[in-house]
């Protein structure tokens, strides 16, 4: 099993949601887990409940990401932090774009940068990207959401190039609609959010994706698990639209 041949962890977006909910999982496996996210108090909380290590970090600042992993040996990443902005790219502001650009896809890169070397050098590690099924599915939604995903979903696989050769593992998890406050961080509206996404739908729970990360890390080392989508059962990705000339949307 090799949890027991790993001893640290990194995760992002670790002060709630997912990430929260992986910190704990890791930390029951008795992993030191590094927890990332820009919450102090939150992280605080994580740290005395879990005994995870806490870093008040944003993960678009570069520098802070690069001081945080100069001594750090970590054994298993997570990257899970994400922001979404709704609409399309027909109404975005450039201020989405960066933003999401940043945390979506820069920070991942960066974080690969500086601690997959490590691993390969250890012949140890596993990446776990937290993407989407918006990673490899278009439907209405947020399009740059989109294209920071689907680059995060081509690096999952250029990483298995990367490291070939070595016992360095790229697991790709995409969720679809998932039971957290994802929807009202996005709208700023968490309790309308919560009517209109979460309640009345039977949903995966963080919980749910965080098992699904540990039994990805727990299969046998000779075992990767390149790519894992996790939907409700009453949630179908995709679909096909074709209009009349002059018809309207719908």
């Amino acid at each position: 099993m090799p949890f027991a041949d790993y001893k640290t962890a990194l995760v992002t977006g670790a002060s709630a949601g997912m990430g929260e909910a992986i910190v704990e999982r890791l930390c029951q496996e008795g992993i030191v887990v590094h927890a990332v996210a820009r919450r102090h108090n939150e992280l605080e909380q994580l740290a005395a409940r879990t005994g995870c290590i806490p870093h008040a970090i944003d993960v678009s600042d570069v520098a802070a990401l690069t001081e945080l992993c100069q001594n750090l040996e970590i054994d298993i990443l997570v990257n899970n932090a994400g922001v979404s902005h709704p609409g399309s790219i027909l109404q975005s502001e450039a201020q989405h774009i960066e933003t999401q650009v940043d945390v979506n896809l820069r920070a991942v890169l960066h974080l690969c940068r500086l601690l997959v070397p490590g691993m390969v050098d250890r012949d140890r590690g596993h990446v776990i990207n937290i993407t989407s099924i918006a990673a490899i599915y278009n439907f209405g939604g947020n399009s740059i959401y989109h294209a920071t995903k689907a680059g995060v979903h081509a690096l999952s696989r250029q990483l298995r190039v990367d490291c070939y050769g070595k016992r360095v593992r790229i697991t790709e998890v995409c969720p679809g609609r998932v039971a957290t406050d994802i929807f009202g961080n996005v709208s700023g509206d968490k309790e309308g959010a919560r009517k209109q996404f979460i309640d009345g739908f039977e949903l995966p729970t963080a919980k749910d994706i965080a098992d699904t990360v540990a039994f990805a890390i727990a299969a046998p080392v000779a075992v990767n698990i390149g790519n894992i989508e996790i939907t409700p059962t009453l949630q179908v990705p995709g679909g096909l639209s074709i209009m009349r000339p002059g018809d309207a949307p719908r």
